[in-house]
């Protein structure tokens, strides 16, 4: 990533805020191989590969749309543990309990006995708010004139202080740049 954003391997974290989905689709762009996005069928909000373009490469992305509430989690957790991608997003509806994420850090974990760990993103409506995550951000669009500028906070991590940076967005597919040094967040 850039400038002490970083998401740990074989762990789930958690993205919420209006900008969710493009933290998603940055981190996909910042990962190599195929990435797994996981939704509800019933969800109108699905992504556009129109959209995706100044991100990633929608042809990298398989989606799984799952006709229950209770399957969401149950395929991240198997494709987790498959850890056949390294990128698992999950859009969820609302934050999950802690037993669930206990398992899917379990999963990610055991995906990488034969390779990488794989990375277990869940995205959350509001500000989230799933226990025991790994860490917590938040994104939100912050566009000034022309600029697509965007401020993304660490809410919460397990070994890491809140910090918010603002960062830019220069070209399509450019990735995100920090245009201000972190500053920490006020609870």
């Amino acid at each position: 990533m850039c400038d002490g954003i970083a998401l740990d391997y074989g762990r789930t974290h958690e993205v919420c805020g209006p900008a969710r989905r493009s933290f998603a689709l940055w981190l996909a762009a910042a990962t190599a191989g195929p990435v797994l996005w996981i939704s509800p069928a019933w969800e109108v909000d699905q992504l556009n590969p129109d959209g995706m373009m100044n991100f990633a490469c929608p042809s990298r992305f398989l989606f799984l749309h799952t006709a229950r509430q209770d399957d969401l989690l149950w395929a991240t957790e198997e494709a987790l543990r498959a850890g056949q991608v390294p990128l698992v997003v999950t859009d969820l509806r609302a934050p999950p309990a802690l037993k669930p994420v206990r398992r899917l850090h379990l999963a990610a974990q055991s995906g990488g006995r034969h390779g990488p760990q794989p990375l277990g993103l869940l995205l959350t409506p509001g500000t989230g708010g799933a226990a025991g995550i790994e860490s917590r951000w938040h994104l939100a669009p912050d566009h000034r004139d022309q600029q697509r500028r965007w401020l993304l906070q660490r809410l919460r991590a397990r070994t890491l202080p809140p910090r918010s940076w603002q960062l830019h967005h220069p070209a399509p597919r450019a990735g995100l740049e920090v245009i201000h040094r972190p500053t920490a967040v006020r609870s």
